[in-house]
């Protein structure tokens, strides 16, 4: 109370002396405070973004800790490889190439096919109004930051699909290319302002933009790389078990958080009473889906396997975070939390059902990004009035084709000059020891 009164006064000194102002002294400052406004738009739009962008990094830390703990112990080395320098390449190559063909302006189409013209170019240091490209919204940098952890996210996806049996130098290749054009080209036909934008395509945070693209190619991967040795035997499927499962759950909450950043922030302002309360609306949903996923799962695993399933419900919490992802602003916390368990159901029926095709996804990336991202942006006509399912579904068969074509082509291409896959011995070793010369746990493994 003292200091709501201290205000009070504070406030009321502050009139009267404006008050007894000259009237161009009394001018300069009603300007002054008007603009006041307009900088808070640009800072808390950019400040949206800057702390979103925290988060989805973070989810690089979950990728990594979710892979480790679902291979063997033997490859578990090689999974936190490819995590940081995944994101280290996809980082590079999204300022170079990436961001540009993504954000090409009036010429998207020429750039989405032969390139960018220059690489990502931020706001000079200490940059003045005048010298800012949109002082009305937020800045180019925050901007970027953002947008390129998505991208990295992408890359990400593949990574636990191919584990166990693939070179690290032919896989970031792959990475590579899908991080500097695969990716960009088909999101700047959505978020650059391309066609299927036009056509009224919504995809909120990236379903089918981020998630189903990166699951397009880990599918096309893992059907060029084949299945682990010994994973089917005799039209039986061996598993497999990971070695630590403390970790694949760290890394799964890991996720969850970041998902409020890949999600809430996507609404990419911050600056007004619907913005601010639109953000959380947004985490609320993609928290709801979550706990829908996981729960279905749980309930599943037991009706179906008469135990719990632990790695089921890690990816069904996922997979409801993926289901969300293309409408987490319209729905109910009731309709989020049914979206999310109708992801977390897709994942244990297309687990087993890629076992039977002999499709091996060491970590269920299919199901939880492909499958459950393809649901996710079909859902969206469920809850947002402007959604039409036809466009909805357009779309996801043109990203799937350009992903799958383009996918393709460049693993045929680096299996012909790197080749894909290592020797038998050399998968039996584990690629910790073949590839990389170090273990996870050495002090576990016999002299």
């Amino acid at each position: 109370m003292f200091n709501r009164l201290k205000f009070a006064g504070i406030s009321a000194l502050g009139v009267s002396m404006m008050a007894g102002l000259p009237a161009w002294a009394q001018e300069a400052a009603e300007t002054a405070a008007a603009a006041v406004p307009t900088d808070m738009v640009f800072i808390m739009n950019s400040l949206i973004m800057i702390i979103g962008g925290i988060l989805v990094f973070w989810m690089a830390a979950g990728f990594a800790m979710l892979e480790a703990g679902l291979v063997r112990s033997k490859n578990a080395t090689m999974q936190l490889m490819k995590n940081i320098t995944v994101f280290s390449v996809a980082c590079i190559m999204y300022y170079v190439i990436g961001y540009s063909v993504m954000y090409p302006g009036d010429g998207w189409m020429i750039q989405g096919i032969l390139g960018a013209l220059g690489t990502a170019q931020l706001e000079a240091v200490g940059v003045e109004v005048a010298g800012l490209d949109d002082y009305s919204y937020a800045s180019t940098s925050s901007d970027f930051f953002f947008q390129v952890m998505f991208c990295a996210t992408t890359a990400s996806i593949v990574s636990g699909a191919l584990a166990e049996r693939i070179k690290l130098i032919p896989f970031l290749v792959f990475t590579l290319v899908l991080t500097a054009l695969i990716y960009p080209i088909q999101a700047s036909w959505k978020w650059g302002g391309g066609f299927l934008d036009e056509m009224g395509f919504l995809d909120f945070a990236g379903s089918t933009v981020v998630h189903s693209v990166g699951g397009w190619a880990a599918l096309v991967g893992a059907l060029i790389l084949g299945p682990r040795l010994g994973k089917y035997k005799d039209g039986r499927t061996i598993a497999m078990p990971g070695n630590n499962l403390a970790l694949a759950t760290l890394g799964t909450f890991i996720l969850w958080m970041g998902w409020f950043g890949f999600n809430g922030a996507s609404q990419l302002a911050f600056s007004s009473v619907g913005d601010a309360s639109d953000v959380g609306r947004v985490m609320a949903n993609t928290n709801a889906a979550a706990a829908g996923g996981a729960v279905v799962a749980l309930i599943l695993t037991m009706v179906l396997y008469k135990k719990a399933d632990l790695t089921m419900v890690l990816n069904g919490a996922l997979a409801g975070l993926v289901s969300i992802t293309a409408e987490p602003l319209t729905p109910g916390l009731g309709a989020a939390t049914l979206i999310g368990a109708v992801g977390g159901a897709i994942v244990v029926f297309a687990v087993p059902f890629l076992d039977k095709l002999k499709i091996d996804d060491v970590v269920g990336a299919v199901p939880v990004h492909l499958f459950a991202g393809i649901w996710g942006t079909i859902a969206v006509v469920f809850t947002n009035a402007d959604a039409s399912l036809w466009v909805q579904i357009q779309s996801i068969v043109i990203v799937g084709l350009f992903t799958v074509i383009a996918s393709l082509v460049v693993w045929f291409i680096v299996k012909a000059v790197f080749g894909l896959r290592v020797s038998a011995e050399d998968e039996m070793l584990g690629l910790d020891k073949a590839e990389l010369g170090m273990e996870a746990y050495p002090e576990f493994v016999k002299s």
